[in-house]
Parts: structure tokens; sequence; C-alpha cells
């Protein structure tokens, strides 16, 4: 899932970071919509229903325009198809925020847009996810890897936007009497190897321009070529993030910022595994330890499943509280 984003560039600088090469091989930056680069706020902890950069086709603007050309246009945060019969987007029963790659070509909410070709593709610094764990819930902060020697746009720049694959429609008030709301819809699938343990569903993302192109080009790439795009992939990274992210109202580089971690205290010994502990330790006075073997750590000997005497050891760990095996007799 993707509940929570960061976007902080301005909106030139978001432009800048999208520059792609047209059919004639020249460097475009995709311009906003008009009107479009007031709508959008930076921030650091972007939340549903709030307005984000979203790059689309041109032709979906302009009839007469090649469908590889791209645009950026600030879009709502949750999908409201062009057949809501509420005058109000907001009586929305459903939350639209994600639609599942694996049901998106079914569902009445999303088979409409994604058919109609209204691919995009929504950009961010990256995207929050919360880690449960005994109870407790870890913010991470999740993001393309950053290269210290890239340059502008996409193939660089001083920072790599996170390009997740949506869906969008366009709404109209009944009645008429209103301006068109444009709203996106970000793509889940299941969570990769390198983010399963954090949660089961990640967004969509598109990797690399080859990939945006084809997704954002419905006039050259019908739907069910595209979709061989929506996959989990393993290139980004992450970090622990403060808890303040909980809040949506706080919007502040501390947001992003990395933390460490506390470790939990391991448990106190007891005197018969503190014995067994220097026991081990020690080198044994009938074999001696082969030259560049260091002595094992605690936490290395905890760990071990083996039968070897860190195996031993924790073994002996199990069984606190039990009775100190007798000495032999000599």
């Amino acid at each position: 899932m993707c509940g929570r984003t960061a976007c902080t560039l301005c909106p030139e600088d978001v432009s800048k970071c999208c520059e792609y090469k047209d059919k004639q091989g020249q460097r475009k930056c995709p311009q906003w919509r008009d009107g479009d680069a007031e709508k959008y706020q930076p921030s650091y902890n972007k939340s549903p229903q709030s307005n984000s950069p979203v790059l689309l086709s041109m032709r979906h603007f302009q009839k007469d325009a090649d469908s590889s050309e791209r645009v950026l246009a600030a879009m709502r945060w949750g999908l409201i198809p062009s057949w809501f019969p509420e005058t109000n987007p907001s009586k929305m029963q459903y939350s639209t925020n994600n639609c599942r790659s694996d049901t998106m070509s079914e569902k009445t909410l999303y088979k409409g847009p994604f058919f109609k070709g209204r691919r995009c593709v929504v950009l961010a610094d990256g995207f929050y996810e919360w880690r449960r764990q005994d109870g407790e819930k870890q913010p991470y902060f999740i993001y393309f890897p950053q290269s210290e020697d890239t340059k502008d746009g996409p193939d660089g720049g001083s920072q790599r936007l996170l390009t997740m694959a949506g869906l969008f429609d366009c709404w109209e008030p009944p009645g008429g009497g209103g301006d068109p709301l444009y709203s996106y819809t970000i793509i889940t699938v299941d969570a990769s190897k390198s983010m399963n343990w954090i949660h089961d569903r990640m967004p969509a993302i598109l990797d690399g321009d080859e990939e945006i192109h084809k997704w954002l080009d419905f006039g050259e790439v019908p739907a069910k070529e595209a979709l061989k795009l929506i996959h989990p992939i393993e290139s980004i990274t992450y970090h622990p993030v403060s808890t303040i992210v909980n809040n949506s109202r706080n919007n502040s580089p501390e947001c992003v910022a990395p933390i460490i971690l506390q470790k939990k205290k391991e448990p106190a010994l007891s005197a018969s595994s503190k014995k067994m502990l220097a026991w081990l330790q020690n080198k044994s006075p009938k074999k001696e330890e082969p030259e560049g073997v260091k002595p094992a750590k605690l936490s290395q000997l905890a760990l071990s499943p083996k039968k070897t005497s860190a195996g031993l050891m924790h073994q002996w760990l199990k069984k606190e509280g039990e009775p100190s095996p007798k000495k032999p007799r000599r």
C-alpha cells in the first residue's frame, strides 16, 4: 500500500528532474499544465486528498499532440471516477488512494481509466511505510538510491524522483457549474523481497525512462502491453524515520531524516549462564585456536543454530532457571 509520500522540490525543479528525450532525440523538460504549478505545494508529508505532481501524455489535454510528449499536472490523490454521481467529491465512500494491479482491469472504479489509456506517473521524493512489530508501528522512508555523480534529469539530478505507476480520471460536477477535477490512484503490487519484511504491498515503481515512456505513451503501447511493466522491483532503498510523520499535519525535514533505532536490551544472564559463557570464551587447553580466528561474541553465540560450542551456549541459555549440572566426582 502507499498512504503517505514526500515531494519537496519546487515546481521548476520537478520539471528539471523529469527531463526526457523526445522522438527526435532532443532533451526536453516537461512543462506544467496552465495553472497547475500553483496548485502543487511541496511537502515532506503528503496525505491523500492533497495535490501531487503527476506526469502524463500531452495528448490527454491536446488531441493533436504526439502521445509520447509529456506534461506535468497537479492532481488530487484519491481517484474520483468520471461517472461519480454526487455533487461533492468528498462524498466518495470508497478508498481509492491505491488500486491493486491484479484487479484494476476488472473493478468498475479502475477498468475505465485503465482501458482508456489514462495512465500517469506519480512523482515523489519517496513514500512512507509502517512496519508493525510487537504492537508498535515503525515508519520507514523508501526511495530510489541516489548517485553522487549524476546531473540534472531522470538519468541524474541532485535527486532522482521516485516514479510510481498510477491511473487518473477527470470528474465534472453534475449539471456543470464547476471546474473539472483531475485525480489519481497509485497502483500497488506484492512487495519485493527487499521490502516484504516492512509490508506485504508496495507501489508499482517504474525504473528508468524507458519504462516511463511505455507506461505514458498510450497511443503506441496498448493496455495489455503496459500491464507487463507493473511488477515489484528490488532497486530501492530505505531508512527508519521518526514517528513524527505519523501525524500528517507535521511537515518538516525531520519527517524524512534518518534515525537510529534503539536495540532491545539482551536479557540478564543467570550465574550459571555467565559461567558457561566464560568457559566458552576461554581457550581450551586441549586445542589451540587456528591463527586469525577471534573469540566469538555473545551475539554470535546466541544466534548460532549449529551444534558447536556456540550452539551449546544457545541451548544453555534457554535452560535458565534449571539447576546447574552436578560436577562429577574425581
